[in-house]
């Protein structure tokens, strides 16, 4: 991220892959912070989407083998809704926001770029694929293999200013570290920071 360094934490980006345990923790950092943060999720967006773009080649297509693959039509609404939270925080709100980097380096790029100059803390949250395997059919609301594929592609090239397991500890765990690496920072996140 280019630009200055924000003086606290405005920002928790989430990223992993699908059915990691990013919404639990979203939801355990809103208890343990002290401040009051909104949490929003790449999810949410894909339900505000008109239907047609959860199924057409414009919109974002699950495949048989949990591959997921995005269109035109649909990238420009994720433009605008990245944007929209960038707007949200800079107008003073506190997000978390819950994502999957598909994309890979080029996904948190694109955060990066609307997010210039805020305080960010970019948190890895890892699964063991078997592990989100097993939570995806307990679901039963996504795809079956979407979390195996996941499960590392969205890490690779990755750097984080903090990871967690949810494989080996709960949400609330989980949380509690990100807050408290938060805190150990003096709630300082940003532009060039290198990772711990």
């Amino acid at each position: 991220m280019s630009g200055a360094v924000a003086a606290s934490a405005q920002v928790i980006v989430l990223n992993g892959g699908s059915s990691s345990g990013k919404s639990g923790i979203a939801r355990c950092l809103q208890a343990v912070l002290p401040e009051a943060w909104l949490a929003i999720g790449v999810d949410t967006l894909i339900d505000v989407m008109p239907a047609r773009l959860r199924l057409g080649a414009e919109g974002i297509g699950f495949a048989d083998d949990g591959d997921v693959t995005v269109g035109g039509e649909f990238r420009m609404l994720e433009d605008a809704w990245m944007a929209g939270v960038a707007a949200m925080v800079r107008a003073g709100a506190r997000v978390i926001v819950d994502d999957v980097f598909l994309g890979g380096v080029e996904s948190r790029q694109r955060w990066e770029k609307v997010l210039d100059g805020l305080g960010v803390v970019w948190v890895g949250v890892r699964c063991d694929a078997a592990v989100a395997a097993g939570r995806e059919l307990a679901r039963g609301d996504r795809v079956a293999g979407m979390a195996e594929v996941q499960a590392d592609l969205v890490h690779r090239g990755m750097t984080y200013d903090v990871e967690v397991d949810t494989a080996r500890y709960e949400a609330i765990e989980c949380a509690r570290v990100i807050a408290a690496r938060i805190q150990a920072r003096g709630g300082s996140f940003g532009a060039q920071e290198p990772p711990p």
